[in-house]
This record gives structure tokens, C-alpha cells and sequence, in this order.
């Protein structure tokens, strides 16, 4: 299922002490947050298609950004970005996509036209998704996320040929599985809610992802999320 997967060590977080890279150089850059969901996006996406000698990770430390980032890179002073061709493009789910375009290795977008349409309605559902579940934080979960679970529950019922969402592993879980990552261990920690129960489809994507070793190292600990997340949306 996934491409030849290399173990790679991941270099540090660049902060505002720090020099800039040789910019525009002929090198490809993802720029990144080791923490950061968006970003993991792209990271999963270049590690599954083999990209690790094609495409160089740059982490950027968020909550100290050198200052040569937004002026010299990206002005939006977001993460992900991606260094390309002298030029930088941003944007999580434009980036999928641009990766898979741009470079070698298994297409994350597979032929069939109505898995494609499907594709495009569950990509422009995750905003949706994710500003619904983070919005409960500061209420209660437990009586508002249910249905934006339950839709991916019904979508992971719509093709019966795999695991994943169109069947066969996507840029859809990829964009989503970030996301599903933190919501669990979060609702489940806080509000001892499981996102699983009574998600078998759910439950079973959830376990599949975590055999895709592209994914798995991208992953943060579990405890630094809920500690971050404590913090964040609960002020503890």
C-alpha cells in the first residue's frame, strides 16, 4: 500500500535565532511545525510518495518565528509552505494536491471520476469539521460534535473496496487524519468521550492509518497535545 518508507532523522526547529537556509537556491522546502495539524498535512503527503530526497524539511519554531520567514518566504508567515521552482506556495489542501501533481511517486488521488467528485465534497468539508469540534471545546462536546463524526462515519461507508475514504488511501485522509489525531486523544482525556463508539467505519480507518509508517511519524505525542489543548481552549 505505501511507497518504500525511509526513517529519516528530522532536523531541529529553526527560531528567531537562526540563520535562513540558502533560499531560492534550486532546493525544495517544506516549511513545517512539528505540532502544527496543517503542516502535517503536507509532511504525511511528501513522506508517503518517497519525497524525502526531493523535498527538505524545514521546521519553523512557531511560537519564536525568525523574522527572514515572512519577509523572505512567505508573507502569509503560516506553515505549511513549499519552496518550489523559485516560487512558495501555502495553503494545506492546495498543497495535497500540488505535491501529487508535481512529483513522482503513488498518486494520492486515484482515476475514477466519482471518487474524485467525493473527494471534493469531503475536502471542502473540513473546515466545517474542524471549526465544529474546536468551537465545542468551550461548550459541550459530548452533545455538539456528534454529527460532523457521524458524517464521516457515513462517508467511509460510500465505497466498499478499503479502509479509507475513496477506498484506497488519499489525500483525503491525509487531510483529515491530522484533525481525528488530536480529537481523540483530547474528547477522550477531557470529556471522556470517544469519538470510536459506535463508529465501527470510523474505528477501523483510525487503525489503518496508524499502520501507514508516512503518517506515523509525523504523529505528536499524545500527552503534549491534551497539555496544549488544555491550554489553549480550556485556559489550564
Amino acid at each position: 500500500m505505501a511507497s518504500a518508507y525511509v526513517q529519516e532523522v528530522l532536523p531541529p526547529s529553526l527560531d528567531s535565532t537562526s540563520e535562513p537556509p540558502s533560499l531560492f537556491d534550486g532546493t525544495t522546502r517544506l516549511y513545517i511545525n512539528y505540532s502544527c495539524p496543517f503542516a502535517q498535512r503536507a509532511w504525511i503527503a511528501r513522506n508517503y510518495k518517497g519525497l524525502h530526497d526531493k523535498i527538505k524539511l524545514v521546521p519553523i519554531d512557531l511560537q519564536n518565528r525568525p523574522a527572514w520567514y515572512k519577509e523572505k518566504v512567505y508573507p502569509e508567515n503560516k506553515v505549511p509552505s513549499l519552496e518550489h521552482n523559485n516560487k512558495v506556495i501555502g495553503e494545506s489542501l492546495d498543497l495535497l494536491k500540488y505535491i501529487d501533481s508535481h512529483f513522482e511517486g503513488p498518486a494520492l488521488l486515484p482515476d475514477d471520476p466519482a471518487k474524485q467528485k467525493f473527494a471534493e465534497e469531503l475536502l471542502s468539508y473540513t473546515d466545517t469539521f474542524t471549526r465544529t469540534v474546536y468551537s465545542s471545546f468551550k461548550g459541550d462536546p459530548v452533545k455538539e460534535v456528534g454529527g460532523t463524526f457521524d458524517y464521516l462515519e457515513t462517508a467511509l461507508h460510500k465505497f466498499d473496496d478499503g479502509p479509507f475514504f475513496l477506498g484506497q488511501f488519499s489525500l483525503v485522509d491525509i487531510a483529515y487524519v491530522p484533525f481525528i489525531e488530536r480529537f481523540l486523544v483530547f474528547l477522550q482525556d477531557v470529556f471522556k468521550y470517544d469519538i470510536r463508539s459506535g463508529r465501527p467505519k470510523l474505528a477501523a480507518w483510525i487503525e489503518e492509518l496508524n499502520k501507514i509508517a508516512a503518517y506515523k511519524q509525523t504523529k505528536t505525542d499524545p500527552k503534549e497535545l491534551v497539555e496544549f489543548y488544555k491550554k489553549r481552549f480550556l485556559g489550564q
